[in-house]
């Protein structure tokens, strides 16, 4: 049969593939457009595949709340580019499958990709990342995300544009001081809380190259032992959250901070877009960092 234009379109509408995608698959159907879009489908799940060993770094951070706040989601969603990384398409997505995170339950990525996106619909979380995938010829993953139940105290999110989220609870206080503290933790991204918390293995390691720094001074043992404690205070000062200088004061510890103001943080959790991933490094804690001294 005939294609006509009407056709091409309404498959564009339903499917959001290209046109000439979607003139080939009418073609080859004989104008059944339920059949092209199956077809359509199954080619986009051959594209997903062929994609899947593309390098997915860009994306964005995404937060979803339940109503009451007493339960926050966090998600990282992976693409190839920045382009796509702001797509409506890719970002609605990303907020769905947040949605999914806080009322689905999985324990782990592979559960939740199995979830239905949306209540009440078949399409899985990956049925539709391979859909996505067909319409913008970028491989995608849904790389980790994090489930925050709040305790006695209150919960509280702070996002750099799309590529660092917090979730923070806080006991005591205020919202201002939880949204304070969410955007000290984006900008300085501390290993751990407290002192009591750093792993062993890089305090370990640590001392070891302070103290292979310390010895080539040349100086008495007795003094070396000396410089590498105060290094290590030094070490655990920057890179535990009580013992950084508060970003808005840095005269003032956060540890003074919270007892200033009489509350204390339960927990927290900070994503950043592409940790670990290799890819072109840009420093925006530094950027989050100069935003909270403003």
């Amino acid at each position: 049969m005939a294609i006509t234009a009407s056709l091409v379109k309404e498959l564009r509408e339903r499917t959001g593939a290209g046109m000439m995608e979607c003139k080939k698959a009418l073609v080859e159907t004989d104008g059944d457009i339920d059949a092209a879009i199956e077809q359509m489908r199954k080619s986009g799940q051959a594209k997903a595949a062929k994609k899947a060993g593309r390098i997915a770094a860009e994306g964005v951070i995404v937060t979803s709340f339940s109503e009451d706040c007493s339960e926050a989601a966090m998600l990282e969603v992976n693409c190839e580019t920045d382009f796509v990384g702001k797509d409506e398409n890719f970002t609605s997505f990303a907020k769905a499958v947040a949605e999914r995170v806080l009322a689905g339950g999985a324990d782990d990525v592979a559960a939740l990709m199995e979830q239905p996106l949306h209540e009440g619909e078949e399409t899985t979380v990956n049925q539709a990342r391979e859909a996505l995938i067909s319409k913008l010829g970028e491989n995608m993953n849904v790389r980790r995300f994090t489930r925050i139940r709040a305790g006695s105290g209150k919960l509280t999110s702070y996002r750099h544009g799309v590529r660092i989220g917090v979730v923070i609870e806080l006991e005591g206080g205020d919202e201002e001081l939880g949204k304070d503290l969410a955007m000290h933790i984006a900008a300085t991204n501390p290993i751990c809380l407290s002192a009591d918390q750093m792993p062993q293995d890089l305090l370990d390691k640590e001392r070891d190259i302070v103290t292979a720094q310390a010895k080539e001074s040349g100086k008495p043992d007795e003094i070396i032992a000396k410089m590498v404690d105060g290094r290590m205070r030094k070490y655990l000062a920057e890179n535990t959250l009580l013992g950084q200088a508060f970003v808005k004061d840095p005269d003032m510890t956060v540890e003074k901070l919270l007892k200033s103001k009489s509350a204390s943080i339960a927990q927290y959790s900070r994503f950043e877009v592409g940790e670990g991933i290799e890819k072109k490094q840009e420093n925006f804690a530094e950027e989050v960092m100069a935003q909270a001294k403003m």
